[in-house]
């Protein structure tokens, strides 16, 4: 049933094995500030510790979770490698407002020797230099201390009113067309 209530997602929660590490790395390579940080148990109902960061005013956009009880091992870095545990997230995507912005975030990307696992690529089948794939955007992905996959990228098309894909350039893009509007 679409009620279409809900407005936009807003923040993402994931566990992170060494919460210090993560902090620093969330801020100096993709510019994060840190809101709060909390142990567990500090609120009775709660038994992680939850670190709650920003990129805007809003109180958080990212959630770290540490089980200070827990045993973390390192996950699989390719997607192909990872055939056995729960079923868990393949990236998240962080957008930045023009090619400018996103171009300065790559540039932090490779001065901090952050593992880049793909791209940079143009997601598109309409553009000539496009991988083939969907969504019209520039972006690369890379890997957080943990080996989460994130991805950053800029010009994600947006969906016409009669359900085909406009890209950034306002452009109808030809073959697409959305199952649901």
């Amino acid at each position: 049933m679409q009620h279409g209530a809900i407005a936009r997602m807003q923040h993402f929660s994931m566990e992170v094995s060494d919460t210090d590490k993560s902090i620093e790395f969330y801020r100096k390579v993709l510019g994060f500030k840190l809101t709060e940080r909390h142990q567990a148990y500090e609120v009775a109902k709660i038994p992680v510790e939850l670190t709650f960061m920003r990129l805007g005013n809003s109180h958080h956009e990212l959630v770290l979770v540490h089980n200070p009880k827990k045993t973390y091992r390192k996950r699989p870095t390719k997607p192909e490698d990872d055939l056995d545990g729960p079923p868990s997230f393949h990236h998240f995507a962080l957008e930045c407002d023009t090619r400018t912005d996103w171009l300065k975030v790559v540039k932090s990307i490779k001065e901090h020797s952050v593992q880049i696992v793909r791209g940079p690529v143009v997601h598109s089948g309409y553009v000539p230099s496009g991988d083939g794939s969907w969504g019209e955007n520039e972006a690369i992905y890379i890997l957080d201390p943990d080996g989460h996959r994130v991805e950053i990228f800029w010009a994600l098309a947006k969906i016409g009113s009669d359900g085909i894909h406009i890209n950034y350039k306002g452009e109808k893009v030809p073959g697409t067309k959305t199952e649901e509007l």
